[in-house]
């Protein structure tokens, strides 16, 4: 396997790296589940981390962090394949609304998660300090390492005090390394991936239903949105341009068929809530279950939806006027989680009781009817959110050469070709930075 060569960060070993290599040995079957997953995505990200000179082991960490699911979401709401929260998303460019969650997009959030990588070795100039601030956070390893300086100890990963996960972190990405190097020596059979590209890109304007995109390319719904699974509604909208991933061999398929396409492609349409109605009204309207409405547009048990609210709901007979309105509405999520009320502290600022809360400061003003950002010591303000009034800060994390291929509207070939594209500027850091708290659980869907 050709992320064996690239393999440049110093061995660990010990008790932990033993623990870890047990855990996996006993378990073939999620190995196998997520070699599987993997072999979408591996040889993209093994080319991106060999473009910017990163040891090999980089490619390896969405095993740890999520088992190469690309829909998993750990307890506190980090998502895709490399974890990133929502707070920390946004600051590496991964866009979150109602229609997408860029942080599940493989190719914008690989491009993040190694953007911030780099920073953090930049930070620390050691791979394992790095990594460890992947998981822990910059200001947490950055204390760690000073509290041992002042003593006079070493400031190696090895040597610093840690939370048990972060302890755990690189004896669990040894343990895939060592695997993977010699899986016969632990009694477990790995699937070939094969050295090559796995998918292509199509960009392209149109709107589409999930279940038409997949139609038009020849594939399962299921193996659509594992290389889609950025998509938050049946519908691919909300922008001015999309880009789908497609197995190699099926996206000029897709992109003649799409340009053959004279019809609306959406089978859904915006619908406004009136004074009074409910989502049971809204549902029996549209011939829908009350429990599908709800799932489709993102709304909680719980979550009341006010009047005036834009759904999305079912099109009978959709024209280009239904697209047309679908593009022109203004979508926005239902608040999910508690309501609380927050007293603010001496230093206290509405970005960081929004950051520490996971929402937005402008959401805060609404909520509270607030004219400006500034707030005083003492004053309450109302907060909703998932996580909850004793939410520590969020602290996840959030060149390329692509085979893409461009659907284009009226009769034109499609061709598939590498392109390169800017990477993004990198964000400066945020006091205290870093990845999610070291005491989430990771939903990696084994």
């Amino acid at each position: 396997m050709r992320i064996r060569k690239g393999y440049a960060m110093p061995d660990l070993d010990g008790a932990l790296v033993l623990k870890w290599e047990q855990w996996y040995a006993e378990r073939p079957d999620y190995v196998a589940r997520m070699i599987e997953r993997s072999r979408r995505y591996l040889y993209y990200i093994v080319v991106e981390v060999e473009e910017r000179h990163m040891p090999s082991e980089v490619a390896l960490l969405p095993m740890v962090e999520s088992a190469y699911n690309p829909i998993a979401l750990s307890t506190s709401r980090a998502s895709g394949i490399w974890q990133f929260m929502p707070s920390t998303g946004k600051l590496y460019g991964l866009k979150q609304n109602f229609w997408f969650d860029s942080r599940r997009d493989v190719i914008a959030a690989t491009d993040g998660a190694l953007n911030y990588l780099e920073k953090l070795h930049g930070d620390f100039g050691d791979w394992q300090l790095a990594l460890a601030a992947y998981n822990w956070g910059e200001g947490n390893v950055a204390k760690a390492v000073a509290i041992n300086q002042k003593a006079g100890r070493p400031t190696d990963y090895a040597s610093l005090k840690m939370p048990d996960e972060t302890r755990n972190y690189l004896p669990k990405l040894q343990a895939v390394k060592n695997i993977i190097a010699d899986p016969e020596k632990y009694g477990i059979t790995l699937a070939d991936i094969p050295d090559a590209p796995y998918f292509a890109v199509v960009k392209t304007s149109r709107e589409m239903d999930v279940k038409r995109a997949a139609e038009l390319a020849e594939l399962s719904l299921d193996e659509f949105q594992y290389l889609n699974p950025h998509h938050n509604r049946p519908v691919i909208a909300g922008a001015d341009e999309y880009t789908i991933l497609l197995p190699i061999d099926k996206a000029e398929l897709f992109a003649a068929k799409l340009d053959l396409m004279d019809q609306p492609l959406v089978s859904w349409q915006a619908y406004r809530m009136r004074n009074g109605e409910t989502l049971q009204q809204v549902a029996a309207k549209f011939q829908m279950p009350v429990e599908t409405l709800r799932a489709v547009n993102g709304i909680g048990a719980r979550a009341r939806v006010p009047a005036g609210h834009t759904l999305l709901v079912p099109a009978a007979h959709p024209t280009q006027d239904t697209v047309d309105g679908l593009s022109q509405a203004v979508f926005t999520t239902v608040p999910q989680g508690r309501t609380f009320y927050y007293r603010v502290s001496r230093g206290d600022t509405l970005a960081r009781i929004a950051s520490r809360y996971d929402v937005s400061a402008q959401d805060i003003r609404r909520w509270n009817g607030l004219a400006q950002d500034s707030v005083v010591a003492g004053q309450r303000l109302r907060i909703t959110s998932e996580l909850g009034p004793n939410a520590g800060k969020a602290k996840r994390a959030g060149g390329k050469r692509i085979l893409s291929t461009q659907a284009k509207k009226g009769p034109a070939k499609a061709t598939t070709r590498p392109v390169s594209a800017k990477p993004a500027p990198r964000p400066a850091p945020k006091n205290g930075g870093g990845t999610r708290s070291a005491k989430s659980t990771t939903a990696a869907g084994g």
